[in-house]
């Protein structure tokens, strides 16, 4: 795909979701849903018109990891409140690593024995599903939250949890792909521990370091949304291709510390970088979901909607379990602040899959054996949480509210 045809196919997916916003405001549907059924309208158009985009897998990942990824977690990161994280961080923590991980372990198990194909569906396949429907997504409570009062600790648990969560997930996914890419390799439970860490802490420490330099160039410069952006890609692309440790971490880090130190230092320019990196996370955001419709195809619901269906209820299931787990950890444990039964039902409900989820689909490589079946129920579960599950967080909270016990 030649530079002139990607630049052009930003460009129309620009274009595109800038139209459909305003149509999914007037139809009162989600706009991530709208964008994912203007994304297969588009590409249904195309083929039946018998043209060739010149997308392949190979570009999905790329953009994905590349352009998307740093833009999305670096703009969550850039806009968190440190001290509101650092309050909450054991439930934030718990849900971030110890909980993903069983919740990874616990939805491949329902899915490797659910759909009980070990030679179209190997454990690895299992695995790498399980890792990818980790991810949750925030959006729906945050765009709430933007028009009626939402509890503020509510809100940070969601958002940290988010944003540790999705970092800790791609650093999963990744390691889990390169069992895939490099087959015959002997893999330990402790070697892989020892991976994760290594990526996680290397990832963190380079992340620190960018953040402290960042935050000490916005503050001596004028041109902070010229060096936060620096920084972002940066220290995505230093940890990821020059020290081989984990980028996501690291943009996850700078964006704490640069945001943290720009926030403190120079707080009338704040809103002005903020507001900026708002618009290149709609761009992520949207482009993402844009992709998603464009790769949706019939024969994944015709032929895949049990796979569907059972990735949907081990995804409802492990969230409850973990979310509960937490509550239940927090409410003994001396000096926290227990999560209550409300807190724990709207995390439930507002634990969506979202853009996250459909980034590592989009980016599977056709090695994985059954990489179909991992991307169709990534799409089913991303669907499910659009079109179902996010449209009763709003009626939840308005009950908890009503009853008084938010």
């Amino acid at each position: 795909m030649s530079t002139s045809s990607i630049a052009l196919f930003f460009m129309a997916v620009l274009l595109a979701a800038v139209l459909v916003e305003p149509l999914a405001r007037r139809l009162k549907m989600p706009f991530s849903a709208a964008l994912v059924a203007g994304g297969f309208a588009a590409s249904q158009a195309i083929i039946d018109m018998g043209l060739d985009t010149g997308l392949r897998w190979y570009h999905f990942h790329d953009l994905v990891f590349f352009v998307f990824l740093p833009a999305l977690i670096f703009h969550s990161a850039f806009n968190m409140d440190a001290r509101q994280l650092f309050r909450n961080i054991l439930p934030i923590f718990l849900l971030a690593l110890p909980i993903l991980l069983l919740s990874t372990l616990l939805t491949a198990t329902l899915l490797y024995f659910g759909i009980g194909h070990p030679q179209g569906f190997p454990w690895i396949s299992a695995l790498v599903c399980g890792a990818l429907l980790s991810a949750t997504d925030p959006v729906a409570v945050s765009e709430i939250a933007k028009r009626s009062p939402v509890p503020r600790r509510l809100l940070t648990l969601m958002e940290g949890e988010s944003l540790f969560n999705d970092a800790t997930t791609v650093v999963l996914f990744m390691l889990l792909l390169s069992v895939v890419t490099t087959p015959g390799a002997e893999i330990t439970l402790a070697g892989a521990g020892l991976d994760f860490l290594r990526l996680a802490v290397g990832g963190t420490g380079v992340g620190l370091v960018l953040g402290l330099a960042a935050g000490l160039l916005m503050r001596w410069f004028e041109r902070p949304i010229i060096v936060s952006l620096l920084a972002a890609y940066a220290s995505y692309l230093i940890a990821e291709t020059q020290l081989g440790v984990s980028g996501v971490m690291a943009v996850l880090a700078c964006g704490l510390v640069s945001g943290h130190l720009h926030r403190q230092q120079k707080p009338e320019q704040y809103p002005n970088t903020d507001n900026w990196w708002a618009q290149l996370g709609w761009l992520a955001n949207s482009s993402l979901f844009l992709l998603a419709g464009v790769t949706i195809t019939l024969p994944m619901f015709q032929e895949r909607w049990l796979a569907m269906l059972l990735g949907i209820g081990a995804a409802l299931l492990t969230r409850a379990l973990g979310v509960w787990m937490v509550g239940a950890l927090t409410a003994i444990v001396p000096g926290q602040t227990p999560v209550s039964t409300a807190y724990r039902l709207l995390m439930v409900a507002g634990g969506l899959r979202g853009a996250v989820t459909l980034a590592l689909a989009l980016s599977l490589p056709v090695e994985l054996e059954g990489w179909w079946t991992v991307q169709s129920i990534a799409y089913g579960v991303v669907l499910f949480s659009l079109v179902f599950q996010a449209p009763t967080i709003e009626p939840l909270l308005d009950k908890l509210q009503k009853s008084r016990r938010l």
